[in-house]
């Protein structure tokens, strides 16, 4: 080499470690992203504990269990899209049963049942299908199911409701027929009542009676 020198080393370059800010900030995304998902856990477990179900699907039965206050239990069968039992508030119309089923199924009948009548605890109520002979209406403590026919020429609005497939403008116009032309000389009468036609009067004949 010129001059007599030796070769002089390079210098290596020190690999500058990163910012300690940048470390501290990467931490801090893996801790929130850790808490995000705690906490969203935590909130799935809290929710599947607390949300109640309204379809009971068992019970044990308990000797001189009483219903709890304000509480109807009902069973809904037949034509509906979830049959079973469920537990409604007291008050609660068929309209209310039904669509806890998850409403009518595909087959259902639907001008055969009466969606405003007020169910009953300990009720079955069955939805029929298309072409099936409605079931007598299986009430506890009220309906044309489990209680002697109805008399057409002495039953209020409110008992001609309770009737299969009848509801307040049908009850209406039998209360106007009957104080139009008097009192009704045979079940088969009803066919002069302005939406009674044969089907009907064969669904409704089991129910009512003339007295």
């Amino acid at each position: 080499m010129a001059g007599g020198e030796g070769t002089r080393a390079e210098p290596i370059p020190e690999i500058a470690a990163p910012p300690r800010r940048v470390r501290l900030g990467l931490g801090a995304v893996v801790l929130l992203v850790l808490g995000a998902l705690a906490i969203t856990i935590g909130i799935g477990v809290w929710r599947g504990a607390t949300t109640p179900t309204e379809q009971v699907t068992a019970a044990t039965p308990t000797p001189g269990a009483t219903v709890a206050a304000g509480r109807v239990y009902v069973h809904v069968d037949g034509q509906v899209r979830a049959p079973g039992l469920y537990v409604l508030p007291a008050g609660s119309r068929v309209v209310d049963a039904i669509a806890s089923a998850g409403g009518f199924g595909e087959k259902a009948d639907r001008t055969s049942v009466n969606l405003a009548r007020v169910v009953a605890d300990g009720e079955q109520l069955v939805v029929p299908e298309q072409g099936a002979a409605p079931p007598p209406a299986a009430a506890a403590g009220g309906g044309a199911g489990g209680e002697a026919p109805i008399d057409l020429n002495t039953a209020d609005s409110a008992a001609l409701e309770e009737l299969p497939r009848i509801g307040p403008a049908l009850a209406q116009r039998i209360i106007e027929w009957r104080d139009a032309n008097g009192r009704f000389a045979a079940v088969e009468d009803l066919l002069a009542v302005p939406g009674i036609g044969e089907k009907m009067l064969e669904s409704l004949r089991p129910h009512v009676r003339v007295g």
